[in-house]
């Protein structure tokens, strides 16, 4: 038997010993999901295997969708009689992964609810996949005994020769799915047929790669999609462990692939556009082999790849990528499109996070997993019980008014998302060395050491925690009495929370814990012992990596989604609601209007005008700020949403109170607001006043701030500053008074009586006047303008009044008088603008603009081939450049155009549907080809 040469530090707790309560955000999804395992007919799932195999599929119907019977003219070929690409005529070839899915989803149902039904259903799904085997076996087509697939041999041997996608669809990936869901059925629900037709086919996987050469692997899993094997290389690991056969672990390191993770381990980042969901289930597979090999390329490969993904590739959800595909580094903002966030991909992240918890007990991991749990993956699951559909979503995209795509029926996501909504009990509990973590807060019990332990909250909707430990839990495994028990716990205060959290046991104070780790309690625990917390669930609004004014609102771990039916960003004025720890006042969202074509701003809903967003809302489905409705990500709704706002402060306010004073644009495109919360929170309000300060005269020295209005800013900060700082010190907190004085040198103080007094230089000398350069539309999150932006000069004078004279020029050209406008066409274009005051001062600044209006052409060239064509496609975009192709045609799905593919012609019409995309974000219209029928000799 292999040995684990480097084992997790910790490892979950067995999932038959851990209940998800009844209840709660997360009880939800879990019932619809454990509704469609119980009813859902394994005859279907077995449908797609039995007619390949040429057994009676019992008047049973396939799943549907990507889970079809296939071309009615397709054989189950071996390597040998393949036809060829151009005579073979095929459909949804990926078909089988479904079924490995949902195995896996009726194993760990079957281990969490110890339901009998569930277990026989188990049996009887892998009772008829060993059927399946047998019967293949026994035709002796096929190069080994253990091949088992809803489809002939031959795809795998084209992808030895480099078939591209279109010809052939994954087939390790799907062979991983049914291998995933042998083993999960073997070590969850002790199907020991399972193991035998696993290991069977774990034969037959060794066989076919051990005779190609290591060069020729790196090709193979380096081809888009047709390369794609899921974790292939974790399935292997954990076969060679289970079935006691060291082989398995070499066939495991057949699935290497050199290029990714030498750069993950040289921390070289080359994921830009990186099929995303095709390598995540590679990383789970190399910390597989770390820990049975103890090689730490393998660690270090996976550790350089996440610090790569998150947060620099990371939504506010926990998703990544655009269609599929990885952006540029550190690229958020950047990267929105309408096809974002894969849930299969996020499905995958979840399960790397944790495993890397399992060897570090850095809670950073199980902060993301929080939030992709929390906000992604329950979200995912649509709030309807089907008998049918798994009801989940494909992608859960970012971009404005945003809508889910649930349902999902026979795709890859359909199948993660079976697993997804009956796993959460795998995420709160813990062990190693004795040791008790709990590492989320969901309401749920677990057998542990003899005694029962329960999480007691109604966490997400509310923060208050309470642990209780109790002896003679049910089912618990003697442990001498029970009474008492001498161990560690570690309970997780996560990332978001602000400031530390006080832990009592049994009412008395015992621990204080603080953000992003664990507070450990070494004690004896006795019978009825009980550990409190609460966690004070704040409103906060986090920023884009690559562009502070994008921001997705937070109530606690909780991304509230901004309902409207807009299609375009929504402006709201963010930036003027922050308090010094990082959180919002919920008044203050009310205090300033929301901006583009969203409900204007009105007074919050509740019994006072204005009051703070309350955690406890959430329970009812929905939050009013600003006039604007909010849902919880986790709603499982249908609602339009925008995920994140544009931080668009018209006023400069300071945690609502507004200063009367204009957020003026200044020259290098921030404002006063943006400029003064770039670096985040501060530690402390002496930090925040002396930015304040720092940035209110530098703005007033380029001309954006009178001297009156200089003083009303600084006075109206200091009148806030109880509001900023919570549980501020009383010199600052208790400053009723706050004057303005000239001298020297520019600086603040308190006095003993509370007053704040600002000391700003004695400038009543005129300023030079400011000019801006405006736009009358916003640029897309690529930061494009995708129709033509009117652009006018706008003076800003703060002097005496005197008549301003304003001049602009084009990329350089000749000056024009006036202030425009001028609208700009395709291309990139920098406008410089100045203004002359009476006196003869000038303001100037630029601004470059880059505008595209246009969609991409696309052009496809089919080339005959007889009974089958070849389609190569390519496309145009003569400004911001080609993004994609991505195509679609009977039995594939929309994916990105890679290299010219080849169609056999079938007995009715084909259509190919194919459209580019650039990279400032405009989508061409869905182009057509229509293939002919073939033709009879």
């Amino acid at each position: 038997m292999p040995i684990v040469a480097a084992a997790p530090a910790v490892n979950p707790l067995p999932t038959g010993t851990v209940r998800l309560a009844h209840g709660g955000v997360f009880a939800r999804a879990r019932d619809e999901m454990l509704h469609l395992a119980r009813v859902y007919p394994v005859d279907r799932v077995l449908a797609v295997f039995r007619r390949n195999a040429g057994l009676d599929t019992r008047g049973a119907q396939p799943p549907g969708t990507w889970e079809d019977f296939g071309h009615p003219q397709e054989q189950p070929w071996s390597e040998t009689d393949y036809p060829g690409r151009e005579h073979a005529q095929t459909a949804n070839l990926l078909r089988g992964h479904y079924a490995g899915h949902f195995l896996s989803m009726l194993a760990m149902a079957a281990a969490s609810t110890h339901e009998p039904a569930l277990r026989a259903k188990v049996d009887e799904l892998v009772a008829g996949l060993a059927e399946v085997q047998d019967a293949l076996a026994a035709t002796g087509r096929y190069s080994h005994p253990g091949f088992l697939a809803a489809y002939g041999e031959w795809q795998f041997s084209r992808l030895e020769h480099y078939a591209p996608y279109g010809e052939i669809w994954a087939p390790y990936y799907t062979c991983h799915k049914i291998m995933a869901g042998l083993l999960d059925a073997y070590e969850l629900a002790g199907s020991a047929q399972a193991l035998e037709v696993v290991t069977r086919m774990g034969h037959w996987v060794h066989s076919r790669l051990v005779r190609l050469d290591a060069g020729r692997r790196q090709r193979m899993w380096s081809l888009y999609i047709a390369g794609e094997f899921g974790g292939m290389n974790e399935t292997m690991a954990r076969l060679s462990v289970v079935a006691a056969e060291p082989v398995f672990l070499d066939t495991a390191a057949m699935f290497d692939q050199d290029a990714l993770m030498d750069a993950g381990a040289a921390r070289t980042d080359i994921l830009t556009d990186m099929h995303a969901n095709q390598h995540l289930p590679q990383l789970l597979g190399y910390l597989r082999q770390y820990e049975i090999t103890g090689t730490p390329r393998y660690l270090d490969a996976v550790t350089g790849l996440w610090g790569q993904l998150v947060p620099g590739r990371m939504y506010a959800h926990g998703g990544t990528g655009e269609s599929e595909l990885w952006g540029p580094p550190a690229t958020v903002a950047g990267d929105i499109g309408h096809r974002n966030a894969e849930t299969c991909a996020t499905y995958n992240l979840v399960k790397i996070a944790r495993r890397l918890f399992q060897h570090t007990r850095d809670a950073r991991y199980q902060d993301y997993i929080e939030r992709a749990l929390v906000n992604h993956i329950l979200g995912s699951r649509r709030a309807v019980r089907s008998d049918v559909s798994p009801e989940v979503t494909y992608m859960f995209p970012v971009h404005p008014g945003a809508l889910r795509e649930y349902d999902n029926v026979g795709t890859c996501c359909g199948g993660t998302g079976l697993e997804n909504h009956v796993s959460y009990q795998e995420a709160v509990f813990a062990e190693g060395d004795g040791e008790l973590w709990i590492t989320q807060l969901f309401a749920a019990s677990a057998v542990w050491a003899g005694l029962e332990v329960t999480v007691d909250s109604a966490y997400p909707v509310g923060g208050d925690v309470r642990v209780r430990f109790a002896r003679g839990a049910a089912g618990a495994p003697p442990d001498g009495p029970a009474a008492t028990l001498a161990r560690a716990i570690h309970v997780r205060i996560p990332g978001w929370v602000l400031g530390t959290v006080d832990v009592f046991v049994n009412g008395e104070k015992a621990a204080t814990g603080i953000p992003a780790s664990f507070v450990t309690l070494d004690r004896v625990w006795a019978d009825g012992d009980e550990v409190r917390f609460t966690l004070p669930l704040p409103l906060r609004a986090e920023r884009t990596i690559d562009d502070p004014g994008l921001q997705a609102l937070f109530l606690g771990p909780t991304l509230l989604l901004a309902r409207s039916e807009a299609t375009t960003a929504i402006g709201a004025p963010l930036w003027g609601a922050r308090r010094i720890d990082g959180s919002l006042t919920g008044e203050a969202l009310a205090a300033g209007p929301l901006r583009g074509d969203a409900p204007a701003a009105g007074p919050l809903t509740g019994d006072a005008p204005a009051r703070e967003a309350r955690a406890a809302d959430l329970g009812a489905g929905v939050i009013s700020l600003g006039g604007l409705e909010f849902e919880p990500c986790w709603s499982g709704a249908d609602s339009r949403y925008h995920m994140y706002l544009r931080a668009d402060d018209e006023v400069i306010a300071f945690a609502g109170v507004l200063t009367g004073v204009p957020n003026r644009r200044r020259p290098d495109g921030s404002t006063f607001l943006s400029a003064l919360w770039a670096d985040g929170a501060f530690r402390d309000g002496d930090a925040l006043l002396d930015r304040v300060l720092e940035v209110a005269l530098a703005v007033r020295a380029e001309g954006l701030l009178s001297r009156d209005e200089l003083e009303n800013v600084l006075v109206a900060a200091g009148e806030s500053l109880a509001r900023i700082v919570p549980g501020a010190s009383p010199d600052t907190a208790n400053a009723r008074t706050v004057t303005v004085t000239t001298g020297e040198r520019a600086a603040w103080s308190t006095a003993a009586d509370g007053t704040l007094t600002w000391t700003v230089p004695d400038d009543e000398t005129p300023v030079a006047p400011a000019v801006e350069i405006v736009a009358d539309i916003t640029a897309a999150p690529s930061g494009w303008y995708l129709s033509s932006p009117r652009v006018h000069v706008q003076p800003v004078d703060l002097g005496d009044g005197a008549e301003l004279q304003c001049s602009w020029r084009l990329d350089g050209g000749a000056w024009n008088d006036g202030a425009g406008p001028v609208v700009l066409d395709d291309g990139i274009h920098t406008i410089d603008a100045r203004v002359i005051d009476a006196h003869g001062a000038v303001g100037s600044t630029s601004r470059e603009f880059s505008v595209d209006t246009a969609p991409p052409v696309s052009r496809a060239r089919v080339k005959s081939l007889g009974a089958s064509v070849e389609i190569t496609l390519d496309a145009s975009d003569d400004v911001s450049g080609v993004e994609r192709i991505q195509w679609e045609g009977p039995g594939t799905f929309w994916g990105t155009f890679q290299e010219a593919f080849v169609r056999a012609l079938t007995d009715t019409e084909q259509v190919i549907e194919f459209a580019a995309t650039d990279r400032a974000g405009n989508e061409e219209a869905r182009q057509r080809i229509v293939l002919p029928r073939r033709t009879h000799a």
